[in-house]
């Protein structure tokens, strides 16, 4: 008999015991069934980033994602509003639109019977309507065209979509971890973001959740990285103090700083699973200033408003349970569960209107240097994920340990801030899996 299933409240039940106050069960990682049962639950209740307006700037402009196993196009409507669609013809359910990405001017048509439909989804046309005459489909799904997401929501120009009318909403959902996506688009003079460029995918043999704990885990990043970070370190050794470092340089040398170093750095979690590494400063803090891109900001924003936001610089902020954005070094990279054990990471990297090339080019190469498919950095971490997925097989311990500066205190608090060795972003997360899991249950 299948583990997980049976009974509701039984099913409930069990999940729920999978996450303990200071540890989880391996089942997380390593269970077909709750790896369906979160494409079914989890990510339907919880809102989920769905791309950027400046991919989509005009109407009939669509990119297609999936959610929850839920194929979804993202287009923008003729009204210039953003709407989010179930990609599935409502004739026999074929996929209205395979490319990733494009312009359907003003309708959309089912590549197997020419069904067309608005970009509001709305029904347009049926070819040899007349074949209809007489029948139901008018009123029954079929004639109501492409389903409609109604949770969607556009902040700064990032889309989130929720899939179910279960849950919280957006704001509620989110709460004040938002200023990180606020800051973000704000370090541009303009106020506003687009994405620059392709994406780097990257595939990941492993759960969703080990790149998500990982994000601000601050104990692993001078042991996994010794053998990348530390060479550039040690490359570098000896030369005069003043020297200008090259960038790849300055972005690989801060993942070799000590334990003191990380655990001053602070973290914060929010309700429902956000986080951010970086309270007090973080490893990009110290990255050298960009010629005119200073008094750009002084210019949009006044010299104290300029310095506030640039004096932000966190390190990694957690969205659960999808998106993490660099806020500092204006790149994102998107979470995309395939299976239990496969998961591909998307690397998205931003320019700031206004702003000197300069910063595009740092941010090309942080992408290129730390997250893409030919890093070095990411292969250290790609070694760790793929050796904890194999080693959860192993018997004698069904559970994985966080409790690295746990305290009872913590649970039910909607903000706190914590030392930076500390491992409540994990706990934080999957108390947040364990109420998103159950919620329509």
């Amino acid at each position: 008999m299948d583990r997980y299933t049976g009974p509701t409240d039984d099913l409930k039940s069990r999940i729920a015991a999978l996450v303990q106050p200071d540890r989880v069960h391996r089942d997380l990682y390593l269970s077909e069934e709750i790896f369906r049962l979160e494409q079914q639950h989890f990510f339907a209740n919880t809102w989920n980033y769905v791309g950027h307006a400046s991919q989509i700037p005009k109407p009939g402009d669509y990119l297609t994602v999936d959610i929850g196993g839920r194929p979804l196009i993202v287009v923008r409507h003729g009204d210039g509003q953003v709407k989010v669609l179930m990609n599935r013809c409502a004739h026999k359910g074929s996929r209205v639109v395979s490319a990733p990405f494009g312009n359907t001017g003003r309708v959309f048509r089912c590549p197997y019977h020419a069904w067309t439909y608005r970009t509001d989804g709305s029904l347009l046309n049926i070819p040899v309507k007349q074949g209809y005459d007489g029948t139901a489909v008018r009123e029954c799904e079929a004639g109501k065209g492409l389903v409609p997401v109604t949770n969607v929501r556009v902040h700064r120009g990032f889309v989130f979509a929720r899939i179910s009318d279960t849950g919280p909403d957006f704001d509620d959902y989110f709460g004040a971890s938002l200023s990180s996506i606020d800051n973000m688009a704000d370090r541009s003079p303009e106020g506003e973001l687009e994405i620059a460029g392709g994406c780097l995918r990257y595939l990941h043999p492993c759960n969703w959740k080990m790149f998500i704990e990982n994000l601000n885990d601050t104990m692993h990043p001078m042991v996994v990285h010794e053998s990348s970070a530390g060479t550039a370190v040690k490359m570098w050794l000896g030369k005069p103090a003043d020297a200008p470092k090259p960038m790849a340089v300055e972005q690989f040398a801060p993942f070799m700083s000590d334990y003191d170093f990380f655990d001053k750095m602070g973290v914060r979690v929010f309700d429902n699973g956000h986080s951010f590494s970086g309270v007090n400063f973080s490893i990009h803090s110290k990255y050298s200033g960009v010629p005119g891109y200073e008094e750009a900001m002084v210019a949009a924003y006044g010299e104290q408003r300029a310095h506030d936001i640039l004096g932000l610089t966190r390190h990694n902020t957690v969205y659960f349970p999808n998106l993490t954005i660099k806020g500092a070094i204006q790149a994102i990279r998107v979470v995309k569960p395939i299976a239990v054990d496969k998961t591909v990471i998307e690397s998205w990297t931003f320019r700031l209107k206004g702003a000197p090339a300069q910063l595009l080019q740092r941010t090309a190469m942080y992408s290129r240097l730390i997250n893409s498919p030919f890093s070095v950095v990411g292969h250290d971490d790609l070694h760790a994920y793929r050796g904890i997925q194999e080693g959860l097989k192993a018997s004698g311990n069904d559970w994985v340990s966080l409790h690295r500066n746990f305290d009872p205190a913590e649970i039910g608090q909607a903000e706190l801030t914590a030392n930076g060795l500390s491992e409540i972003s994990m706990r934080n997360q999957y108390r947040a899996w364990a109420k998103y899991m159950t919620l329509s249950m």
